[in-house]
């Protein structure tokens, strides 16, 4: 048993997180060559090299047979539809059947909240991509010429073979905004494009030298494969399966597809054809990947989710062993982005080819922005579950089998990186066969508690050779999930293929290698327990967990106290304040003539202000910082004038109130200008101050005072005559 192995350090452990993120001072974001060998250092490059190997003689012995067959049949292996969709005959089914490659563009970056993410977004967080590589995998390469692309897009194959369909996808990716509603989600990051044709192989090698992500908007065509191919799971996706597991960085990303209306399941795990259901195919099924589907979405402009419901396009689930799939969904709806008639070229499409890139882009921001947080990328299981973990929930409580786990939200993923050991915590973790993991955590008062794992399989030794909607689970290690409290057990969601449109149940879940559970209005301490069924192949399995709506830190975001001046000499002045555990502390201070504040970030509780000039007054104030996205108010300020060692602290207050003034102002809220309503002396002055007590604007106060340029925001006007201070709020619109 292992009890709590990893409990969080304290808020010293964050401390080199902490500055980074808050003063950027930490520059490295690409994915660097020590980056790269770290990861390539962590794979077993042999069993890498084997499977690689094996791959290229399947595949060799493949092409024979595919050229065989179509030769005697008169079959095509590569043609366009009359919508443009391209197609081309790729695998061949362990029963013979002739398994089609198809685009999955029907007859984002908004969604999945990329852009809440940028610099000037909701959390200016400065992110693009930048230095980051994806993978792009579809019917041809990309036209790595386009104006939108800027020479970061390079061609994986050396070929000539453009397509329009791999341009849209790349640039739905990663343009750079030249068409600002045609900018991508990672629209700074760098992207390889490459033709399907050796897939599975050229990802491999891509992954083994640290390839974090790759997209796939393609898969097999639903009108040419038997009924039992629709939710299995079959050898490509086993396949794809193993490449992830033994590259446990790399992380696929696929298009559900845009079967719902082809009516080509006549043999549904549940229902009727009509429905729509049971329509995943290929590695759609796949245990490892994330699986995209298609959603019509109205976002907010805070980023939230007012309204979603599943695009009539998009292919449902379940897969015939009941897993959760799709696993999260895009919007794919009339998405602009370039295209390969020329260099300046653009058109809109939809469908969930569309849908998965915004998602890929948006997962290789979560990277960037945890490598700039703390010094290294996610394991692709670390990186899945944070997504199924932060989206947002559709409908019914849990997963079902249109969405998954519900729509991408690249914002509160950020938000969940950034309140990491202080409300939630992101642990990479290994059980042993025989162990059992255990933690326990205490819940904040009123909030939802939520746990989850999430681990990349190995490839079982099971796949489907041609049993119609067989329910042999394709797990290979079944991890599970339990919070307890009191006696109480608490299961983790499930969904059952037999009953696929009913609401997701809580239970011993048999299938998924991802686990969640909720708990609503925590209170308390709970254990947290993982333990696993059966052996484990290998003899263990590693494993994320992920808990949010927890008290992980003694941290408290309230103002400090305490704030004083202890001693003073020739050369400056020693100010200490009460001490908060686990608690980092920014400590402001300035002259009052100036509005810039000079910072300081230090644990202890003290602080020596040296240089100081004899005869100025400063001000002094601190807050405290338990996470990036957890910090208090400014303390109440410390004021004195330096005199050396004779200097001491007075209150010095500066929005006084004199019985002696009375001051209005109009229009209020203000526009472009305010006028004081007061009877003032022609010395009266004014301040503008900001609610964080920076002085941003002063002059005489009789008169209109000019306020266009600022901000709208809350401000104080602060207006000083013979007769005292005087002070009232404003608002600018």
């Amino acid at each position: 048993m292992i009890t709590d192995s990893k409990k969080p350090t304290g808020a010293k452990g964050l401390f080199s997180s902490l500055l980074l993120s808050f003063f950027c001072i930490f520059l490295g974001q690409a994915q660097t060559d020590d980056h790269i060998a770290f990861i390539k250092a962590s794979y077993d490059q042999d069993k890498l090299a084997t499977i690689i190997s094996d791959l290229k003689l399947e595949q060799a012995s493949l092409q024979d047979k595919i050229k065989a067959t179509s030769i005697s049949k008169l079959w095509k292996q590569i043609g366009k539809q009359q919508d443009g969709t391209m197609i081309s005959l790729q695998e061949m089914g362990t029963d013979g059947s002739l398994l089609y490659y198809t685009t999955l563009n029907d007859p984002a970056r908004q969604t999945s909240r990329a852009h809440t993410l940028y610099s000037n977004g909701i959390l200016d967080l400065g992110l693009d991509g930048t230095g980051l590589t994806v993978g792009v995998w579809d019917a041809g390469i990309a036209l790595i010429t386009h104006q939108e692309y800027g020479g970061r897009v390079s061609d994986g194959d050396a070929s000539m073979e453009i397509d329009d369909h791999a341009t849209m996808v790349t640039g739905n990716m990663i343009s750079s905004g030249i068409n600002s509603k045609a900018r991508g989600a990672a629209y700074g990051a760098h992207a390889i494009t490459h033709n399907w044709t050796r897939d599975k192989i050229e990802v491999a090698e891509a992954a083994a030298n640290g390839l974090l992500l790759s997209n796939h908007s393609y898969g097999i065509m639903s009108d040419r494969v038997p009924d039992w191919y629709f939710g299995a799971y079959i050898k490509v996706a086993q396949d794809w399966d193993k490449i992830m597991y033994h590259a446990p960085y790399y992380l696929m990303v696929t298009a559900a597809g845009n079967a719902q209306r082809s009516m080509d399941n006549e043999s549904p795990i549940y229902g009727k054809t009509s429905d729509g259901l049971d329509l995943l195919l290929g590695f759609a099924t796949s245990k490892n990947g994330l699986t995209i589907a298609g959603a019509n979405t109205e976002i907010g402009s805070q980023g939230e989710l007012k309204s979603a419901n599943i695009a009539s396009y998009s292919s449902l689930g379940p897969v015939d062993d009941g897993r959760v799939k799709p696993d999260l969904a895009g919007d794919g709806n009339s998405i602009l982005t370039t295209t390969a008639d020329s260099d300046s070229s653009y058109a809109s499409s939809f469908g969930t080819s569309m849908a998965a890139p915004g998602v890929t882009g948006s997962l290789l921001l979560l990277q960037q922005y945890h490598e700039e947080l703390f010094g290294g990328y996610m394991k692709a299981a670390t990186l899945k579950g944070l997504a199924l973990h932060t989206a947002d929930d559709v409908d019914a409580k849990g997963p079902d089998y249109k969405m998954g786990w519900g729509i991408m939200n690249a914002k509160s993923a950020a938000e969940l990186l950034q309140n990491r050991d202080y409300s939630s915590l992101i642990l990479e973790e290994s059980l042993t066969e025989g162990e059992t993991f255990t933690m326990t955590i205490n819940a904040r008062e009123g909030e939802a508690l939520m746990a989850s794992i999430s681990w990349t399989d190995p490839d079982g030794e099971y796949f489907n050779r041609g049993d119609l909607n067989s329910s042999t689970s394709a797990l290979t290690n079944d991890l599970d999930i339990r919070i307890s409290k009191n006696g109480t057990t608490v299961f983790p969601w499930k969904l059952n293929p037999k009953k696929a449109l009913d609401a997701a149940i809580q239970g011993d879940n048999l299938v998924d290698p991802y686990e969640r559970i909720e708990i609503a209005n925590a209170s308390g301490e709970y254990t947290i327990t993982i333990s696993h069924k059966g052996l484990l192949k290998d003899g263990f399995q590693d494993f994320s967990l992920i808990v949010s709506g927890a008290k992980v830190s003694a941290c408290e975001t309230l103002a400090p106290d305490g704030l004083e001046l202890v001693q003073s000499d020739a050369e400056g002045v020693e100010v200490v304040w009460s001490d908060a555990e686990e608690t980092l502390f920014e400590l402001q201070y300035k002259t009052y003539s100036t509005t810039e504040w000079s910072t300081e970030i230090l644990w202890e509780n003290r602080m020596r202000l040296s240089n100081l000039v004899l005869g100025e007054v400063y001000q002094v104030r601190l807050r405290a910082i338990c996470a990036e996205n957890a910090v208090s108010e400014f303390s109440d300020e410390l004021q004195f004038e330096f005199q050396g060692a004779d200097t001491e602290a007075f209150a010095y207050e500066p929005f006084a109130q004199s019985d002696g003034l009375q001051i209005a102002i109009f229009p209020n809220p203000a526009v472009d200008h305010i006028k004081v309503e007061a009877n003032l002396s022609e010395d009266a002055i004014y301040s503008i101050v900001t609610t964080a007590g920076n002085i941003i604007k002063s002059g005489k106060a009789r008169g209109g005072i000019d306020v266009s340029c600022l901000a709208s925001g809350l401000y104080v006007l602060v207006v000083q005559d013979h007769l005292g201070l005087k002070s009232t709020k404003f608002y600018k619109s």
